[in-house]
């Protein structure tokens, strides 16, 4: 159960912002069965991380989209969106959250149900020929065949962001104007490490923002940033926060991918 009067607290300022963002790491995907890529469980304890480096990837396509497959399509490709997804999209409804930025690949933001959503580091929903330039979705990919190949012969790749890949010109600027504009930001899942992303919230700081985070721990943004820290998992403690501003008892929509 997370600290009451914190909660509270937390809930007003939400209330009397006029410009709300979420910032959201892997921590908010734990919940729905997505592991994190760093720490003791994480993807690169059992994973090779040189297989999403972009220069491997095109030397040993083959090697890489083993992995790739099995990580992105079979382990947790079926993953579903969990409470505090459902939270934010239906805050952003009610008007009250603005934008998530996310460092997730997972595409469970919008599949929850949320619209303004920028993607640090892309989308494993998505694939793009690395020739034509053309998209798939995965239901068009045939994963028995692989390296994956476009009808023009070009190599495809998930489109998300590998080692040695810029950061989505689009999805940065979109988080730097949201970050600048903030009256308060809900972190949400991150440990605050993985550069650039991470730093939109310290962006928000320096304009004014007021810094809700929650994490079962504490992160780099604890000690530094954070005013007020809800220590719990983020579906229990974000739903308990919607139903804190709002009022309303969470309803889960149970959207399709």
């Amino acid at each position: 159960m997370v600290d009451r009067s914190l909660l509270e607290k937390a809930a007003a300022i939400v209330r009397e912002s006029n410009y709300t963002i979420a910032f959201t790491g892997a921590g908010i995907s734990v919940e729905s069965g997505v592991p994190p890529f760093r720490g003791e469980n994480g993807i690169w304890a059992k994973y090779d991380p040189r297989t999403l480096d972009l220069g491997f990837f095109h030397q040993h396509p083959l090697e890489s989209w083993e992995v790739i497959r099995e990580l992105f399509y079979q382990f947790f490709g079926n993953a579903k969106a969990n409470p505090a997804h459902h939270a934010l999209a239906a805050l952003e409804h009610k008007g009250l959250l603005k934008s998530v930025i996310t460092q997730n690949i997972d595409n469970l933001h919008q599949q929850a149900g949320s619209h303004e959503v920028y993607e640090f580091h892309g989308n494993s929903q998505k694939l793009i020929c690395l020739q034509c330039g053309h998209h798939f979705v995965p239901d068009e990919i045939d994963f028995e065949k692989l390296p994956p190949l476009c009808s023009c012969g070009g190599l495809i790749k998930p489109d998300f962001i590998f080692f040695g890949e810029n950061i989505p010109m689009d999805a940065y600027e979109r988080s730097v104007d949201a970050a600048g504009r903030a009256e308060v930001v809900i972190v949400i899942g991150s440990t605050g490490e993985v550069m650039p992303a991470a730093q939109m919230p310290y962006l928000a700081k320096q304009n004014g923002a007021t810094v809700i985070e929650i994490n079962p721990g504490a992160s780099k943004f604890t000690y530094t940033i954070t005013d007020i820290h809800l220590a719990g998992k983020a579906g229990e403690t974000m739903t308990e926060l919607f139903e804190a501003v709002t009022g309303e008892k969470l309803k889960i929509a149970h959207n399709e991918k």
